[in-house]
């Protein structure tokens, strides 16, 4: 086993860990216990009761966190013309064509978002085996493949989140930094849990939303109480 260090000890220290916590003191406790030299990231993770090898229980989609993830997104854009022009004009940070599909095929993918306009799929569509397996292939699911491409791209800059359930029916995500208040976390941990609950695939049977955990990236999880966190949603 792997020997803890004194920070995570003490943080360790400072939770319960048989405990379910309501959301403003799981929150407060994971700000607490960020405690290292860098803004951390906090992140959410859900156990989710769905087999996502069957195509009726696969978890998949976007969700806009209203405060935010406190990263800086990179925004790649394939466009033409007029297009080109309102997607440098949203932000975006690479735009291109064919050049943008050569650079990507040379091995450059200098960017953490990608979008497309419908008509430029023909070129986008030779880039599966490379952006796919990175999470990055444009799909009109996500809204990444739209003809709205400023709207798409001042979204992935404002702090659209991408979730998808693995193997095992788990979801990871960022919702946050430590630096965020109390209230604009538990925002967008309100906001992420209340995606995926509208996102209960059909073949999804029993027990939906299993376990929910918060942590920051150096910090230990802690359990939060789904009844009490649902409840909150439909308040």
């Amino acid at each position: 086993m792997a020997k803890i260090g004194k920070r995570l000890k003490k943080a360790v220290a400072t939770i319960d860990r048989d405990k379910f916590y309501v959301l403003a003191e799981a929150v407060k406790t994971v700000k607490t216990n960020a405690t290292a030299k860098f803004d951390e990231t906090i992140e959410i993770a859900m156990n989710l009761g769905i087999d996502p090898r069957h195509a009726d229980q696969q978890v998949r989609g976007m969700v806009q966190l209203p405060n935010g993830t406190g990263k800086t997104v990179r925004v790649a854009v394939f466009a033409r013309a007029g297009k080109a022009d309102e997607a440098k004009a949203a932000g975006a940070d690479i735009v291109g064509a064919d050049d943008l599909a050569e650079q990507i095929l040379g091995g450059t993918i200098d960017f953490d978002r990608c979008i497309a306009t419908p008509d430029m799929m023909g070129v986008v569509g030779r880039l599966g085996k490379v952006l796919g397996p990175r999470g990055l292939m444009p799909n009109p699911k996500l809204g990444t493949v739209t003809p709205n491409v400023a709207e798409a791209v001042k979204a992935a800059k404002g702090g659209a989140v991408e979730f998808r359930a693995e193997k095992t029916g788990i979801i990871h995500a960022g919702v946050g930094k430590a630096s965020f208040s109390e209230e604009a976390l538990a925002e967008n941990v309100r906001a992420f849990v209340a995606a995926i609950n509208r996102a209960k695939p059909a073949g999804a049977k029993g027990t939906y939303i299993e376990k929910v955990s918060l942590s920051s990236t150096m910090g230990p999880g802690l359990k939060l109480d789904i009844p009490a966190l649902v409840g909150e949603l439909n308040a």
